[in-house]
């Protein structure tokens, strides 16, 4: 009787030592897991049928601007599918094209969360809570050959920009942003010359080549179920694949070079890390990406 009883004590006390390193593994996998949490960054140049800005992507004016819109929205909505279908907890679609004009919580994804309006924080809202970002309806920079509306935030102020002389868009700007915060850009949607730009810097990303261009204001397009398939299948597996494509880093110091048109310049002042380069070409230098981009501006 005596060995039974130390039997069963062993034996209970290797069970509670086993449940306590159950307990410590589990508290370190939550403690090092990666987020779920999904950042889409979305915009209208890059969804499929669109290649005219002033027949399509004004809002309100355009003439086909309602078309435009509902195209865009499906194509976002058909991300959110894939992205929940992929293991995604939580979506946050930034409306990000014209000043977030173009998406609306009457036809939104009804898990996705919206984020519209302006003005926006300097970094679009983007936190460590989130453990990746997306693009939707990406184009691609300004000068790009064979990319449809290509151009780097602003189409009539902005003529090229660089980052340590690298030339760069919005693409590889938000995709620097979502590094410096340690969150991977793991999928995009837009033409060819869009996947190619995120490809340069995340090659292991998902792209979604939803159209090709044939010249600036030309190219062959995917139908809208076809285009919204493809995105969702892309989507899913991006996030199936979470932990596969990294961060995108530069190393510090950094300077962002923006040269303006002749109707886009603006006079920043002198002040330290601002320098103005030339009639229209400034310079702003930091530490790093987020100390030399906030000296110009929002990402």
């Amino acid at each position: 009787m005596k060995r039974q009883s130390e039997a069963r004590k062993l034996a209970t006390a290797l069970l509670l030592a086993a449940a306590g390193i159950l307990v410590l593994a589990c508290a370190a996998a939550a403690q090092t897991g990666t987020s779920k949490k999904v950042f889409m960054i979305t915009d209208m140049e890059g969804v499929s049928g669109i290649y005219d800005s002033e027949l399509q992507c004004q809002p309100f004016q355009s003439p086909r601007w309602e078309e435009s819109h509902k195209l865009l929205t499906g194509e976002v909505n058909a991300a959110v599918e894939g992205l929940l279908a992929g293991g995604a907890t939580d979506v946050v679609v930034w409306d990000g094209h014209d000043s977030g004009r173009s998406l609306s919580v009457l036809d939104i994804h009804p898990k996705a969360i919206l984020f519209t309006g302006r003005p926006l924080p300097f970094t679009l809202g983007l936190d460590t809570s989130y453990g990746a970002v997306v693009f939707i309806g990406q184009h691609a920079m300004a000068g790009t050959s064979l990319a449809i509306l290509s151009h780097s935030y602003d189409s009539r102020g902005i003529q090229n920009m660089w980052v340590n002389n690298k030339p760069t868009g919005e693409i590889g700007g938000r995709t620097l942003l979502a590094g410096a915060l340690n969150i991977p850009v793991i999928m995009l949607s837009g033409d060819t010359a869009a996947c190619n730009e995120l490809h340069d810097m995340v090659p292991q990303a998902e792209c979604a080549e939803v159209k090709r261009a044939a010249s600036r204001t030309a190219g062959f397009m995917l139908s809208h179920p076809a285009a919204c398939a493809l995105i969702r299948a892309k989507a899913q597996r991006a996030m199936e694949r979470l932990g596969e494509a990294k961060p995108y880093r530069i190393s510090g110091p950094v300077e962002l070079k923006i040269e303006f048109t002749t109707t886009g310049g603006t006079n920043f002042g002198p002040r330290e890390g601002v320098e103005q380069v030339n009639g229209r070409t400034w310079a702003f230098r930091g530490k790093d990406v987020m100390d030399a981009w906030l000296k110009y501006g929002y990402f």
